[in-house]
């Protein structure tokens, strides 16, 4: 029953650490979504400014605005984090001894630098295969760690149960040992109570 609750704990622990992993995943998923967005709309307003019936106002306005989107795609790739690991950095999160890695691959992460006024359609569309690639392999860790937190719920659910039924099994044995003895120590008192008055009884008789 002891070994069987070391090994439940164990268990436990790892499937704290499946959810962490989960939850890291998710933060950077939120992070990937907004990326995602703001690529789309500057993708919108660069098809927007290549179009010849804007002044130089509208066209100055809009550069503007690719300006800031980059600029803020650049700080959520750089500043989001889950308890102060940057996503880009990535975490390693080992459940059952198996080690899995999840993070925005640092390589491409260059893909989201400098965009902004200068970019062309050609660089939004890149940046929106790189974010939707990455959004797909979180998405397939994200499952992979929850299939294992379910199964490792269902291992604990089971463990706990055998474990259960085991200390019960010797709680039941350890009473009805308890109760055996106590009659047999309860039988012996009173049958040496009873020797004890024969010899007083004889020697009444015999008086």
């Amino acid at each position: 029953s002891e070994v069987m609750r070391g090994q439940i704990r164990g268990l436990q622990q790892a499937q704290r650490n499946a959810q962490d992993g989960i939850s890291f995943v998710q933060t950077a998923e939120g992070a990937m979504n907004e990326v995602s967005a703001m690529l789309v709309r500057m993708k919108e307003l660069i098809v927007q400014k290549n179009n010849g019936t804007y002044s130089s106002v509208d066209i100055r306005n809009i550069s503007e605005e690719l300006d800031e989107l980059g600029k803020q795609i650049d700080d959520i790739m750089t500043n989001t984090a889950f308890n102060g690991i940057s996503i880009t950095k990535g975490v390693s999160i080992v459940v059952d001894d198996i080690e899995t890695e999840i993070g925005i691959d640092q390589i491409q992460t260059g893909s989201f630098t400098n965009l902004g006024s200068n970019s062309t359609l050609d660089d939004i569309n890149t940046a929106i295969e790189v974010v939707a690639k990455q959004r797909a392999k979180l998405g397939a860790k994200q499952n992979r760690l929850e299939y294992t937190s379910n199964n490792l719920g269902t291992t604990i659910e089971n463990l706990s149960a055998a474990e259960s039924r085991i200390r019960d099994t010797d709680i039941a044995a350890s009473t009805a040992e308890l109760t055996r003895n106590t009659v047999l120590q309860q039988a012996s008192v009173s049958v040496l109570a009873q020797a004890n008055q024969t010899p007083a009884m004889a020697l009444k008789l015999l008086g």
